[in-house]
């Protein structure tokens, strides 16, 4: 498929155009075109979004032009480069919006409002527009926080969303989750709402500002300290590897590494039992009810540990998988070369001229049966699509010739 072939999946002809950078903002943008939106990513030209330069970058590629975290999160998107800075430029935007669905930003608050593209500027010329942004605090508009100044990132809404409060060794010191999913999570649930709001749109011809809070949507997933604090009367803490009420339900060692079980009702904690023979275990008092097993938790997780440390990781895979929920804790090298991942599709690949390989990426994960997500196209480079876009929004070359003298967009971009 060329960079400019017509989109497949269930988005398509959806047009977005989007203003994110770093990761929570593409990230959301992302998922909408991996579905099949034509995302255009609106970039300044003095280097674009800072994820360019952010790397990892393949040892093939001595001038840089790839960065693995700019392609796993912008891949099959649209660039155009324009200095918001100029009227030149913000006119060229305001004349692209009556054709776009949606737009996405993830600036700090007031940001697109002193460059004069705030949601009612653009609502004005598009009435159905779906306007969202993704914030650390929210926007004003749905609900002020007085927070919402601030600045945020993954670690802040981690923390501050109740997640790394309650992750980490028990007894222990909180701990920040590995991937980015104060970022992340936000940027889902912001797709959502795009989708959403754009149903409504289509349905009614009324667009619509939305917004998410990265702190917001952090606890929206942590909703288990919620119930616990109001139904249990609880302030839950760190809680290690193990569920703080439901027994087995955590990471046990093997004699290689580490797997997860989750057997907390009897019939699977009895399988488990069976496939580790250990069945002895059933006629004591201590583990023959699920009552008892909470009560004897520690005494639990002792014992089954000592069970599972005696096989590998292979070998309980070959005891339990099927039998009871269990799982390995893989890492990207045996993920890559799992069968299930191969299977679904989860590492797909992309072209990257000059470089010698195909690279892979994160894939899709919503599976659709009729119209199919795809993960075809690398992300572009800076400005790439510039002059492609502005002429398919009417754009004559008087036009760009008058943008470019202006600085509106660069000199030098290819036509």
């Amino acid at each position: 498929m060329s960079r400019g072939s017509p989109r497949a999946g269930p988005l398509a002809g959806l047009k977005v155009l989007d203003f994110t950078q770093a990761l929570a903002g593409p990230f959301c943008t992302q998922q909408l075109s991996d579905l099949g939106a034509e995302v255009v990513k609106v970039e300044a030209l003095d280097g674009g979004d800072l994820t360019r330069g952010s790397g990892p970058f393949h040892e093939a590629d001595a001038e840089h032009r790839y960065s693995g975290y700019f392609q796993s999160i912008n891949r099959g998107k649209k660039s155009i480069a324009v200095d918001l800075k100029t009227p030149e430029g913000v006119a060229l935007i305001k004349r692209m919006i009556p054709s776009f669905d949606v737009v996405v930003e993830n600036f700090r608050v007031g940001v697109m409002d002193r460059l004069g593209l705030s949601y009612e500027t653009l609502a004005a010329l598009n009435p159905k527009l779906v306007y969202a942004a993704i914030r650390g605090f929210g926007d004003p508009r749905t609900g002020r926080s007085p927070y919402v100044e601030w600045p945020a990132y993954d670690v802040v809404a981690q923390a501050m969303g109740g997640m790394m409060g309650v992750t980490g060794l028990a007894g222990g010191q909180p701990i920040k989750i590995g991937p980015g999913v104060g970022d992340t999570v936000p940027a889902l649930y912001a797709a959502l709402g795009v989708v959403s709001a754009v149903l409504h749109a289509r349905q009614t011809g009324e667009g619509q500002f939305l917004d998410v809070a990265m702190v917001d949507a952090v606890l929206g997933v942590s909703e288990r300290i919620v119930h616990q604090f109001s139904f249990g009367h609880q302030v839950p803490g760190p809680e290690g590897n193990h569920h703080p009420f439901l027994l087995p339900f955590g990471i046990y060692p093997a004699a290689d590494g580490f797997v997860a079980i989750a057997c907390p009702g009897d019939p699977f904690f009895r399988a488990l039992c069976g496939a580790l023979g250990a069945t002895a275990m059933l006629d004591e008092p201590a583990f023959a009810t699920r009552d008892a097993r909470a009560a004897n938790r520690a005494a639990l997780i002792e014992r089954l540990s000592a069970l599972t440390g005696a096989f590998t990781k292979a070998e309980l895979h070959e005891r339990l998988g099927g039998v009871v929920p269990f799982g390995p804790v893989l890492d990207i090298g045996e993920i890559a070369h799992d069968r299930h991942f191969v299977a679904r599709q989860m590492l797909p690949t992309i072209e990257c001229p000059g470089l010698p390989e195909p690279m892979r990426i994160a894939g899709q994960p919503i599976k659709f049966a009729g119209t199919p997500a795809s993960v075809t196209r690398r992300g572009p480079g800076l400005g790439e699509d510039t002059v492609e876009v502005l002429r398919e929004h009417g754009a004559s070359d008087e036009d760009i010739a008058r943008w470019r003298s202006a600085g509106a967009i660069a000199k030098d971009q290819p036509q």
